[in-house]
């Protein structure tokens, strides 16, 4: 699935508005008081999110027959929960993900999150797993974008679209 896009300025407004974290902040996945994610603000990313949440992940752990997760970051700015969906591989026990953002020129948000707190939390169908992530070293992704690009080819054209390098993240799970 396309990563999430850039919000829009009153998107962007809003979010700034709410970027001071406000109280004691957990981990996701941590036993503290259940913390509410803010699902991405993108409208069909959002009913699939909703959609995926509400039926426990019965449904929506596909995607137009591609396997789909729920993560959910640390905002590195707002200190609170975040929560996208995205197309998802497996290596072994590591889930793989793709930060290609459609290609923009900008990393996705989650991304970002990952990057300043590794620490997140997946939903894969109705499994939930504590995952740190990492983004994958130059020995390991092309393997991982084979893998990835064989599952979703459309990131081939999105790593044409941009000058950036499009990370591969590697979740890998940890004990709670």
């Amino acid at each position: 699935m396309p990563e999430e896009r850039e919000p829009e300025q009153s998107e962007q407004r809003s979010e700034q508005q709410s970027e001071q974290p406000s109280g004691p902040q957990s981990e996701p996945g941590s036993e503290q008081p259940e913390e509410t994610p803010v699902d991405s603000p993108t409208g069909w990313v959002a009913a699939h999110i909703r959609r995926y949440d509400r039926s426990g992940g019965k449904e929506g752990a596909k995607w137009y027959g591609l396997d789909t997760l729920l993560l959910t970051t640390r905002g590195r700015k707002s200190g609170k929960l975040r929560r996208t969906a995205v197309i998802y591989g497996r290596d072994g026990d590591n889930v793989v993900v793709v930060g290609s953002n459609g290609g923009k020129p900008e990393h996705p948000l989650w991304y970002l999150n990952l990057v300043a707190s590794p620490e997140a939390h997946v939903q894969i169908g109705e499994e939930h797993l504590d995952v740190r992530a990492r983004t994958a070293t130059a020995e390991e992704k092309p393997d991982l974008w084979k893998l990835m690009t064989g599952l979703f080819p459309q990131y081939k054209s999105y790593q044409k679209k941009t000058t950036r390098e499009i990370p591969v993240v590697i979740l890998e799970p940890v004990e709670p």
